[in-house]
């Protein structure tokens, strides 16, 4: 399951919709997604020739989980974001960080006018299937310089961990309507050999080449409660509506602490896809 499980085939509409809810509650976004993996950014940085300085677009940061991490490495960032509250919260969390050079921008990726100065290297994590399809690969190929990399990050939870768990989880799933298109539950979980992120797009792009990726798998345990915080923040159980928001998380919640002692293993695939503009 992921949080692009169905998302490629929501009407425009709702997808523009779904997008948005993720800043109602931007709070608990920050305190319960994961962080991203450290050589997951040396496997970018090394693609694309990054150092101390160099520009990066980072488009749609959220609360900055990605951006912190950037900043700590010294590339100057500007980080596109939709929604104003994570925005705020991106700029407090790298504000911490000392001498960091890091622009947050409130606006939707697709309307904002791209700097005359290109990238060395355009950023997105978790989030690129929120964009416009017919917009996102154009405009990020021309933010960049010829010879700069496009990082595109996916976010999948796969099999391990608390696998007994996740197998009784499904009839929760279900009863309250979570089923994907592949005909599982939302948290019918395949093994990470089998996950493979989509590159097509870059392929058949003429502004890309080299496209590649690499895999980084990590394991996060979780309370109970700290579960049922992380499933709150998916956009697929935000919009249910209140009562079945609710049954939802109570039997999850019931099941974790009556079968399986409060404590939850997650395990999660973080992939990369790396494309390189073509030199012109």
């Amino acid at each position: 399951m992921s949080e692009r499980d169905d998302v490629p085939a929501l009407p425009t509409e709702l997808r523009l919709h779904r997008r948005t809810t993720f800043d109602d509650d931007a709070e608990r976004y920050a305190r319960t997604r994961p962080t991203y993996p450290a050589a997951l950014f040396d496997a970018f940085a090394d693609a694309a020739g990054l150092r101390n300085g160099s520009r990066v677009l980072e488009v749609a940061p959220g609360t900055g989980q990605a951006t912190v991490s950037m900043a700590e490495r010294g590339w100057s960032v500007t980080a596109v974001e939709l929604g104003a509250q994570m925005a705020a919260l991106a700029r407090r969390t790298v504000g911490a960080v000392p001498g960091a050079q890091v622009e947050v921008v409130v606006s939707p990726f697709e309307d904002w006018p791209l700097p005359a100065d290109p990238f060395d290297a355009v950023l997105c994590a978790t989030a690129w299937h929120w964009l416009d399809p017919a917009v996102r690969a154009r405009k990020a190929a021309a933010a960049l310089r010829p010879g700069g990399v496009l990082a595109v990050v996916w976010s999948s939870h796969v099999a391990g961990g608390s696998q007994e768990f996740f197998d009784a989880a499904s009839a929760c799933w279900e009863r309250f309507g979570q089923r994907g298109r592949n005909g599982g539950t939302r948290f019918t979980l395949t093994p990470e050999t089998e996950v493979s992120p989509t590159t097509a797009e870059f392929e058949r792009h003429d502004a890309f080449t080299e496209v590649s990726h690499q895999g980084f798998p990590v394991e996060v345990e979780y309370s109970t409660d700290q579960y049922l915080d992380l499933i709150s923040t998916y956009s697929q159980v935000a919009v249910l509506e209140p009562e079945a928001r609710e049954g939802l998380l109570a039997c999850l919640g019931d099941l974790a602490d009556r079968r399986f002692g409060g404590r939850i293993r997650h395990r999660y695939l973080f992939q990369v896809v790396l494309a390189r503009t073509r030199q012109r």
